[in-house]
Formats: C-alpha cells, structure tokens, sequence
C-alpha cells in the first residue's frame, strides 16, 4: 500500500490544520488507518487511530479533545482535523495502515513520507 500525506504548514497557537492521507495499491477499506507524529529529538508517537468503517477511534491523551480522526472509504483517504494546536504540537506527522487498529507503532507495516506542521506561540 502506498500512503501519500499533505496538508501540514505554519499556523499560529489556537489555529488549525486538517491532514489527509490518500491510500492506493490495496483495499483501503480493509485497513485499519492511524496518524503518528515525530518531533526533533523525540520518538515517534501515537496520535489517533480509526478502525476500518470509521466506528471507533482512539486518541493519545494530549490531543483527545482538539484533534479528530475520521476516513472517506469512497476516496480511500483518512483524515486528521487539528483544533486548537499548541506548540507542542509541531512535528513531522507521518499516516500508517495497518489491518487491525493499535496505538503500538511497531505494529504498524505501512508508513506514508510524511507531513510537517510548525506551530509558532
């Protein structure tokens, strides 16, 4: 499977920015879809993960309540909307597929390049 991410950028504390990630190469509805995040220096973490319809969803702690998961099977993309970002935000976040839906990174075989997003204070 081949994972194409877009849509980082600069924005402000208190802004927003909405990720997506297109899928192709195998059935995108059979995975499982997941965003991760590396910042310099730092590990690569969990952020969010959605099952394969889109019924359940699982969010680190430090972005439960501001960031929101979702998927289009139709388009074969999964999306991040990020509200409210802080600083501590900023990192290079980076979509994964998988079959079954884990916030263990190591569980996850397919990774996309990856999409950076810097939030000034």
């Amino acid at each position: 499977v081949q994972l194409q991410a877009s849509g980082g950028g600069l924005v402000q504390a208190g802004g927003s920015l909405r990720l997506s990630c297109a899928a192709s190469g195998r059935t995108f509805s059979s995975s499982a879809m997941g965003w991760f995040r590396q910042a310099p220096g730092k590990e690569r973490e969990f952020v969010a993960a959605i099952n394969r319809s889109g019924s359940s969803t699982n969010y680190a702690d430090s972005v439960k309540g501001r960031f929101t998961i979702s998927r289009d099977n139709a388009k074969n993309t999964v999306y991040l909307q990020m509200n409210n970002l802080k600083p501590e935000d900023t990192a290079v976040y980076y979509c994964a597929a998988e079959s079954i839906l884990t916030r263990d990174k190591f569980s996850w075989g397919y990774w996309g390049q990856g999409t950076q997003v810097t939030v000034s204070s």
